[in-house]
């Protein structure tokens, strides 16, 4: 066995580990569809919607009633975050909102649901702007 076929069996487990990470289901994270959102936001007193996407992203569109706080901001911005409610999260398409769960997670919230397949996957209205 020659040195290059250890190197890409290595360089393909390393791949193959670090995709699984990103995209492996997050314990005890409620995937949301869109019609179970549309139902949560009929009582928008009960949760708490955060949009994690970049703030240029947010204003291009966003689902009404949510707040922006983008995934690299959110660890300094926990004290905007309620931990009285549901919060329910949402990016483009997943991801980042599962990466965003993590972090809350560890931050000791409990109540978390994201929008699988993000706002991608949402068939209702988008808000333009910053309000």
């Amino acid at each position: 066995m020659d040195i290059n076929y250890l190197v890409n069996i290595l360089l393909f487990v390393f791949v193959g580990w670090f995709v699984y990470k990103r995209v492996a289901p997050v314990k005890s994270l409620r995937n949301l569809t869109d019609e179970q959102l549309r139902g949560k936001l009929k009582a928008p007193e009960n949760s708490t919607l955060i949009d994690v996407r970049e703030t240029h992203e947010y204003s291009s569109g966003h689902i009404h009633g949510a707040i922006n706080i983008p995934l690299s901001k959110l660890k300094q911005s926990l004290t905007e975050i309620p931990t009285d409610k549901e919060l329910i999260l949402y990016c483009q398409s997943g991801i980042r909102s599962k990466q965003a769960a993590k972090i809350l997670q560890k931050q000791k919230y409990k109540d978390i649901s994201h929008l699988s397949g993000g706002i991608a996957s949402w068939s209702g209205k988008k808000i333009r702007g910053n309000g």
